[in-house]
This record gives structure tokens, C-alpha cells and sequence, in this order.
């Protein structure tokens, strides 16, 4: 769980709650409040795992998740959305998602779903040792 989280939302208020969900993992987390932001981060930094809003002020989702797959060290993409149902988590995990998180949020259930996706074996190193 070294590179940390980087969370995409416009709500600071989430992110701060999230912040306080993850303390119990030691898991560090960044907050983006957009795209543009996210892209910068990711310039400068490593995440294991990046969980971003379906819909941003200047992206979606699936930008999200090419810019992840574009990174120097892939990261795994949790979709968060109010609405989250099992026709859009099918379809996100179909693209590429590592899972989907209905907001709002749940402590157990955030937990549960960050460390599995931060202790997952990167898909860069699978790919390579195939």
C-alpha cells in the first residue's frame, strides 16, 4: 500500500471523509478536484489506486481510466457514483474498472475495497511476467 490514493472529486467534503475512512489502512490519499488536476498529479506522483466521481467538472470516468493506463505506474480505477447499479458496474468493469463504489460512501465497505485493490499485483508486473 505504498503509492497511495488519489481521489477525483469537486466535493472537498468527501474527500476529507474519505481521509478519515482510510486512516485505519495507512494508506496515503491525495485529492484532485478535477481531471486537469488528477493529470497533474500524476506527473509528479505514483498511485496504486485512483477513485474518481463518474462524472468530473471536465472529464468523465473513462478518461480517468485511460489516463491511469497511460501512467508510468499503472493504477487501479474504482468508479464512484449516487447511482451506482449493477448494469453501470458491469459496464465499468467490462471497460476496465477495478470495481464501483455507490456513494455514500460506507467505511467497511471503502476499507474492504481500497486495500484489495492497493495490494493487487500491478497489471504492468502480470503483463510482463506472462
Amino acid at each position: 500500500m505504498q503509492r497511495g490514493v488519489l481521489f477525483i472529486s469537486p466535493r472537498i467534503e468527501d474527500a476529507a471523509a474519505l481521509t478519515q475512512m482510510l486512516a485505519p489502512l495507512d494508506v496515503p490519499v491525495e485529492h484532485a478536484c478535477d481531471l486537469t488536476q488528477a493529470r497533474s498529479q500524476f506527473e509528479t506522483q505514483g498511485f496504486s489506486v485512483v477513485l474518481t466521481e463518474a462524472f468530473l467538472p471536465d472529464g468523465s470516468w473513462l478518461d480517468v481510466l485511460e489516463l491511469a493506463r497511460e501512467a508510468r505506474l499503472p493504477a487501479e480505477v474504482i468508479v464512484t457514483h449516487p447511482f451506482a447499479d449493477s448494469r453501470f458496474w458491469a459496464e465499468a468493469l467490462s471497460l476496465g474498472a477495478y470495481d464501483l463504489l455507490a456513494q455514500p460512501f460506507h467505511s467497511s465497505e471503502v476499507q474492504r475495497i481500497i486495500a484489495n485493490a492497493c495490494t493487487r499485483p500491478s497489471r504492468a508486473r502480470v503483463a510482463g511476467a506472462a
